[in-house]
């Protein structure tokens, strides 16, 4: 204390670890609140894909050479919902806070906006790593799902989960009302997942079809994981790393600096 009795301000060095771990802990806490409805439902829904894929339309499913349906569609969709997790948990806390006004209790804390970004996609991305380890735990239950390189699964598990976080992060920024934040997760989101190779592979579509696809960047976040478990991918392993980690290089700065000039979070 000083001469008067009060205590000196904290000073922080270059990043506040303790208002970052705050800021992280306070996100993934909000998650795990409302963990059970949300894995809950996302259980429920991949069981619907797997028996409709694989009872209704049998006959429709095409799979990489010698790889059974359900072999070739479970990590598909656990790499779907784990994403779509992390899109929801960075996207929307951040507009709920915003409409609640705690925004600018944030924008006020003693962090700088790459502290804010990283703490909220790092709670968000975990979010969705766990929501898709426990699909694909109880998938296991029912489908002998090989693994052939852990280390695959991991990487493009990561990136993948990242660049939805972003990707929910940069929404709840834009977004100012429930319906922009829905429209985001029905017109992008939605079509990004389902038009990536989650349930067929590019032999199945047209030519125009399959090469469109190729500029899709969650077909290689899935094919990545996907070759992960089962050894096969019908694209370079090499490529899809370098695709995912440009993208989210590219969406944190983009996050980062619409953060530092208060788009849309200040008045």
């Amino acid at each position: 204390m000083d001469s008067a009795g009060f205590s000196p301000p904290r000073r922080f060095g270059r990043v506040n670890g303790r208002g970052v771990w705050t800021l992280y802990r306070r996100a993934l806490l909000r998650f795990l609140k409302f963990a059970l409805e949300g894995t809950l439902g996302q259980v429920i829904s991949s069981g619907l894909f797997l028996t409709v894929f694989t009872l209704a339309m049998p006959e429709r499913i095409t799979t990489l050479a010698g790889v059974e349906p359900l072999v070739f569609l479970l990590p598909g969709i656990v790499a779907y919902q784990g994403f779509h997790a992390a899109f929801e948990n960075a996207a929307f806390p951040l507009v709920y806070d915003k409409l609640e006004g705690m925004m600018g209790d944030i924008m006020m804390a003693p962090l700088k906006a790459w502290e804010v970004v990283f703490a909220s996609v790092g709670a968000a991305t975990l979010a969705g790593l766990t929501t898709g380890g426990v699909i694909l735990l109880l998938g296991a239950l029912v489908v002998p799902l090989p693994l052939a390189s852990l280390p695959i699964v991991l990487a493009y598990a990561l990136l993948g989960c990242l660049l939805f976080a972003l990707l929910g992060f940069l929404t709840g920024l834009w977004a100012e009302k429930w319906d922009r934040y829905a429209m985001v997760e029905t017109f992008l989101v939605l079509p990004l997942g389902i038009l990536s190779g989650t349930f067929f592979t590019l032999e199945a579509v047209p030519e125009l079809a399959a090469e469109l696809m190729r500029f899709n960047p969650v077909f290689y976040a899935i094919d990545g994981l996907r070759a992960g478990f089962i050894g096969s991918a019908q694209a370079p392993a090499a490529v899809g790393l370098a695709v995912l980690a440009a993208l989210c290089l590219a969406l944190f700065l983009l996050c980062w600096r619409l953060l530092a000039v208060g788009y849309k979070v200040r008045p």
